[in-house]
């Protein structure tokens, strides 16, 4: 049926007849809950069909904020067509190259392209948001309690077996999630990792950002820097934060930076964990040792450390 809705809505866009063919193929990386396929019709360049339920609430933001982004001079990919009312939308293809293709290129052919992204963070997170633009609700301390108990559900529990009501008790996790729910908030994607960075004419794109929401910049470049997927060495994170530094004219506080990644790595293996368990991609199993060494490091010689020993091993 939605493969059904984007041919019609292509031919529409292109004013084509029922008969003129259309190739369809499936984009089957990812985990946003919505089908996505290039859509070749004869003679014409290739597009992006998106088509979404209503199971996830952020995925009705994804016009608005697409819209905004595009106003706001950001890199996003351009809409051609849309029908919120029918959960549809026909975008521009801007190919399959992401920055995770870039994963074992030397870091200096990488750095052009942090260099774009970290430009598009900095600006995003200085946009103002009008008032009118629908998104997800501010990051508060009970959505980082959420991410807290997906982690602990999914990856704790049901991935490791393991009893996780020490760390729903814990007095840290507590604070971790009281401090970042209580400071400046701003413009963030949340999921800024290496998928959803597509590289297109030498730039950074952002895709799969209808989850942005307010909160900390931190939190996405955390997701950059200790990105599983990336699995970045120590000098590698250091080059990123330098090149950050460059950018911004600032480090980001190591505190704050710190909390920012513990939270995201929680979410990323609790993320992992619903996805192997419960839709059976085994694909994510690979990255888990790598999240679950990363979150060792972040939390290593900390009042953390104590807390995810049991789970971390």
């Amino acid at each position: 049926m939605a493969a059904d809705i984007l041919l019609t809505a292509i031919r529409q866009h292109l004013e084509l007849y029922p008969t003129h063919k259309v190739l369809l193929e499936p984009i089957t990386n990812g985990a946003s809950g919505r089908l996505l396929a290039r859509l070749k019709p004869d003679g014409h360049p290739t597009y992006i069909g998106i088509h979404w339920n209503d199971e996830r609430p952020d995925n009705e933001f994804f016009l608005p904020i697409a819209t905004f982004l595009k106003s706001a001079r950001l890199n996003v990919p351009l809409i051609v067509a849309q029908n919120a009312a029918k959960n549809w939308a026909i975008v521009e293809d801007l190919g399959d190259a992401n920055l995770l293709d870039r994963k074992d290129d030397p870091w200096e052919a990488r750095e052009p392209f942090y260099r774009s992204v970290f430009e598009q963070l900095d600006r995003l997170a200085f946009t103002k948001v009008p008032k009118d633009l629908e998104m997800m609700p501010p990051f508060t301390v009970e959505s980082y309690e959420w991410e807290q108990n997906y982690f602990i559900e999914h990856f704790v529990e049901r991935h490791l077996g393991k009893d996780g009501q020490a760390l729903r008790d814990s007095p840290e996790l507590k604070s971790l999630r009281e401090r970042l729910g209580k400071s400046h908030r701003r413009l963030v994607h949340r999921d800024l990792q290496s998928q959803n960075i597509v590289l297109a004419h030498e730039k950074a794109y952002l895709i799969d950002f209808q989850g942005m929401r307010l909160g900390h910049q931190e939190y996405d470049l955390a997701s950059l820097i200790y990105d599983p997927y990336m699995n970045h060495s120590k000098e590698d994170r250091e080059k990123l934060l330098d090149l950050w530094e460059d950018i911004t004219e600032e480090r980001p506080i190591p505190m704050l930076l710190r909390d920012c990644a513990i939270q995201r790595l929680m979410q990323a293996l609790g993320a992992y964990g619903n996805i192997v368990h419960n839709f059976d991609n085994k694909w994510y199993l690979q990255h888990i040792p790598v999240a679950t060494r990363l979150l060792r490091e972040v939390v290593d010689d900390s009042e953390f450390e104590d807390v995810f020993a049991d789970y971390l091993a």
